[in-house]
């Protein structure tokens, strides 16, 4: 297993972060707890969850994910300094979490403290931001004209982050948690963070975690190089486009108690007649070079220069073997070259 600093933290955490979100819904409490051993066993420490999960989210199992790890942790105390442990505080917009409301400094500290109590532990040591209180161009929002950033105010927003940084001064004083970051934004929410910390001397956000992969790759070039420059730890989610990469959707198949199986809040936006073609064409690639789909998606995720740690999931051990593999397999110069050609012909399927 290789590794990377998270950032200015000076954490090193594994290239490879254990993603949790299917643990409650798809994944039972043993099945979580054998994934998250296996993951140890391979050198992964990184392990990424949020207090919405599972997913899809529902008042009914909102937290039940984050109680699965704390069962874990209960039951394993001498292994949480084995764990770089992160999660994640739900924007607006959903009624059964704080009425749908705001991140305010307020709800970060009970978000911090909720947390913790599911979580079974002392610390967290990545707490993120999971999307902005601003309207961001992320789960299908960034064609022209989803959004209209000139209606949004500046001075506004700015003092909302100030608000939630102050708090997470707080929580951080407290040895609550260690470090913390955003989730699903944008170079003006990662900049206006950073100048918000070093002109009131409050924490930095180390790193920022956003949608990546073969299928939808727009932070390439403008976030990423803002990352690597301001040393933000750059890390993916969806790597496999929420399983369409492994080609298991071709064909309009549709594999029971898959993801495209379960009721999306944003729709299966992914599915589309371009997601179909580009991928069909990455699994002939796959298969050209005697390569697993998902392996080759996720291996062409890690080479991403800006990269830090990618976050895959798994309903299955068969599934999660497959998916560390890939990761301690560097793809062929050929192979790259081929995956070029198809990204140029599908810049942006969905």
């Amino acid at each position: 297993m290789q590794y990377s600093k998270l950032g200015r933290s000076g954490v090193e955490v594994s290239r490879v972060c254990l993603g949790s979100m299917t643990w409650g819904i798809q994944n039972t409490q043993q099945e979580a707890d054998k994934q998250i051993e296996y993951a140890l066993d391979q050198g992964i420490n990184f392990i990424d969850t949020a207090e919405l999960y599972p997913v899809p989210p529902s008042g009914d199992k909102y937290g039940d994910t984050e109680r699965i790890i704390g069962n874990w942790l209960a039951a394993n105390g001498s292994r949480r300094k084995d764990i770089i442990l992160a999660s994640k505080i739900a924007g607006p917009g959903l009624s059964y979490i704080r009425d749908g409301q705001k991140i305010t400094g307020e709800s970060v500290i009970q978000a911090v403290d909720a947390s913790l109590q599911r979580l079974q532990t002392d610390y967290i040591d990545l707490f993120q931001l999971h999307w902005p209180n601003r309207v961001s161009p992320h789960f299908a929002k960034h064609w022209p004209g989803q959004v209209t950033f000139s209606k949004a105010s500046a001075s506004k927003e700015t003092q909302q982050m100030l608000e939630i940084l102050q708090a997470l001064d707080d929580c951080v004083k407290a040895g609550k948690i260690r470090f913390c970051g955003l989730s699903d934004d944008t170079p003006w929410g990662i900049n206006t963070y950073l100048k918000l910390s070093d002109q009131y001397a409050l924490p930095r956000m180390v790193s920022i975690q956003n949608e990546f992969s073969l299928l939808h790759a727009k932070d390439w070039p403008y976030l990423i190089e803002n990352c690597i420059q301001e040393d933000v730890a750059y890390l993916p989610w969806s790597p496999l486009a929420g399983g369409a990469l492994s080609g298991k959707y071709l064909n309009n198949q549709r594999p029971q108690g898959s993801r495209w199986t379960l009721e999306q809040r944003n729709g299966i936006f992914r599915d589309t007649a371009a997601t179909h073609a580009a991928t069909a064409k990455y699994v002939d690639i796959a298969k050209a070079h005697q390569l697993n789909p998902a392996q080759l998606a996720l291996a062409w995720c890690d080479q991403v220069d800006g990269v830090t740690s990618t976050i895959i999931g798994a309903t299955n051990m068969q599934q999660l073997a497959d998916n560390i593999q890939a990761f301690s397999t560097p793809l062929a110069e050929d192979v790259l070259d081929a995956i070029a050609g198809v990204f140029k012909e599908y810049p942006v399927p969905f």
